[in-house]
């Protein structure tokens, strides 16, 4: 069972993230994070899985737009298929998104959306990824996971997080390749000490002087997986907070009966 980690139920993974970058060198980092790294890479995620989604966009001055999304996801293999559709409002609605995690460290994931206004599908480069996600504070490369070899990780110190002992773990890129293809420079994780699960996060973003604050403020036993279940993702400059993200998932459920079919541009484009 593949256990590669989406930004839309984990952060999703969110483990991507100026310092100075360590450009084309031997592994600087130490051995017990990159442990820790692996393990949160290797928890269990589930399998066959579907789930209502409800992402919440907040500008600077408090209003808010609200989406509502089905997204599904299956392991073929090592890889993973995952598959979003936006229901709600009518501007958005019928938007696709698809994504093919490999988990061949040498093979690009693929990523592909739908527009239905233009009746057109868009293959998403890995140039590309930095930019936002539907408007969201989530960028594109957020929404796959990304190889740990891209990264050096530091264990910087352990401490409580809502009552919980997590491992503190800064994530420098290895390359200015992986710093373009996330939009991030680097990141720190909390990482709890007894599930694995990341539950608050801080990444540089490489353009503009600003910070992105994830924080899993529910976190479910589902079927015996942990699920953050609402996430906050706060861009701020300083003390002032540019745009807000809020993602809840409702009604998640693993081991439904998903065809690989599904998973796959033509269904895209024709819709749930």
């Amino acid at each position: 069972m593949n256990s590669r980690k989406t930004m839309w139920i984990t952060a999703i993974t969110l483990i991507t993230f100026s310092l100075p970058l360590f450009i084309g060198h031997a592994a600087a980092d130490d051995a017990k994070a990159r442990e820790i790294m692996q393990k949160v890479e290797d928890r269990d995620d589930g399998d066959n899985q579907t789930s209502e989604m409800e992402m919440i966009l907040i500008d600077k001055f408090n209003n808010e737009r609200i989406r509502k999304i089905a997204a599904f996801s299956k392991d073929k293999g090592e890889d993973n298929l995952r598959l979003m559709f936006f229901l709600h409002p009518a501007d958005v609605k019928d938007t696709a998104f698809l994504t093919v995690d490999y988990d061949a460290a040498d093979k690009d994931d693929d990523q592909w959306l739908f527009l239905p206004a233009l009746r057109k599908t868009k293959r998403i480069a890995s140039s590309d990824q930095s930019g936002s996600f539907m408007g969201s504070d989530l960028n594109f490369s957020d929404m796959t996971s990304r190889n740990l070899e891209d990264f050096d990780f530091f264990l910087k110190k352990e401490m409580d997080v809502n009552g919980h002992k997590t491992w503190l773990i800064e994530s420098i890129p290895r390359s200015k390749e992986v710093v373009e293809e996330t939009g991030y420079a680097k990141s720190l994780s909390f990482i709890r000490q007894d599930n694995y699960v990341m539950v608050r996060a801080v990444r540089w973003v490489k353009d503009g002087g600003y910070l992105k604050y994830i924080d899993v403020k529910k976190l479910d036993l589902i079927d015996g997986i942990w699920v953050p279940t609402e996430m906050h993702i706060t861009k701020k400059k300083g003390k002032q907070t540019a745009h807000k993200t809020i993602l809840k998932f409702n009604n998640v459920k693993f081991n439904q009966e998903l065809d690989e079919a599904m998973f796959s541009v033509r269904q895209m484009e024709k819709g749930l």
